[in-house]
């Protein structure tokens, strides 16, 4: 990898107590939210859309190539020789802290949980329930063998369950596991589990530096300059997980969410050599249609550069 040693570090993004967005808007509060529901006027989607063919992955790759498997949302597992990587796992029927209401799957998962194969590691990039599933970690840490790494401060609803070991890391921070490391970098976002722990953990992305290649993976996040910082100091990715869904209406979703758009402008400037869409067709969080992301980038992405993959499809790269 190029030396890259001088770069500048990332800016300061916690007052002491809370985290927040530096340099860019914050994420919108309460009264914001009581607007756009009182004026919401959401794109239908179907209930449920049942187009996913379940793929089952090797338990290992060998080789010099790089498999990557959206099984859904921003779920998607990595697998380089050496390493089974896994983020932000959901397999659960709703996203939220009860089964009998939130935002439910529209769309199965693309790999049957008792499919999967080992995982080494599991990235977790905020506490929000679509992003940090407990019932889907707890069954990862009944497997065992994950090691599961998460930003600053948000170990604790982990903790709460017995569930390790776990690893907090802040913006600039990094895990070497046998035969890879995680680095953690800004994302633009904010975090909250209940009504009174906003943005007491934070946000991020992952650099995974493995088999002489980057993977970013973006976690959830709007679009700003950390794009360009992260391509100063790790320099550009093999492959970028970028999301695109959960942006309507752009005066509220902005500065927590990207369009796909938005997406399109971070693959540009992060100069990857190719990008999948992720946080999308599984669960409508906000004003678009479940497939409008994918049904806008598949008339504009560089089908070459930018893939926009079905859950349980899998793009074999090198």
């Amino acid at each position: 990898m190029e030396d890259r040693t001088n770069v500048p570090e990332f800016p300061k993004h916690f007052d002491g107590k809370r985290f927040y967005n530096p340099d860019a808007p914050q994420a919108p509060g309460f009264l914001d939210a009581l607007r756009w529901k009182l004026t919401s006027r959401p794109e239908q989607s179907a209930r449920f859309i049942s187009d996913v063919e379940p793929t089952i992955p090797p338990s290992r790759v060998d080789g010099d190539g790089l498999r990557v498997t959206l099984v859904n949302h921003s779920t998607v597992l990595l697998q380089q020789r050496g390493s089974n990587i896994l983020t932000d796992p959901i397999w659960s029927e709703r996203a939220s802290p009860f089964s009998w209401i939130g935002p439910r799957r529209r769309r199965k998962p693309g790999v049957l949980f008792e499919d999967l194969p080992p995982i080494d590691a599991v990235l977790i990039s905020h506490n929000h329930y679509d992003h940090m599933d407990l019932p889907t970690i707890r069954l990862l840490a009944r497997r065992g063998a994950s090691t599961f790494i998460v930003p600053a401060r948000a170990a604790r609803p982990l903790h709460s369950q017995n569930i390790g070991p776990v690893h907090e890391l802040d913006w600039g921070e990094s895990l070497s596991l046998q035969s890879f490391t995680v680095h953690s970098v800004p994302a633009l976002h904010f975090s909250a589990r209940g009504i009174f722990d906003r943005n007491l953990s934070l946000w991020c992305g992952y650099v995974i530096e493995s088999a002489g290649r980057l993977i970013f993976f973006a976690g959830d996040s709007a679009f700003g300059p950390h794009f360009g910082h992260i391509r100063d100091k790790f320099g550009a990715p093999r492959l970028a997980l970028l999301p695109v869904g959960a942006y309507e209406p752009r005066w509220f979703m902005s500065p927590v969410h990207m369009g796909p758009d938005d997406a399109l402008r971070a693959h540009e400037i992060l100069r990857a050599k190719t990008s999948i869409a992720i946080h999308h067709g599984t669960l409508q969080l906000a004003d678009e249609g479940l497939d409008t992301p994918r049904n806008w980038l598949s008339t504009r992405a560089p089908q070459d550069s930018f893939l926009i993959l079905n859950n349980g499809q899998f793009a074999e790269l090198t």
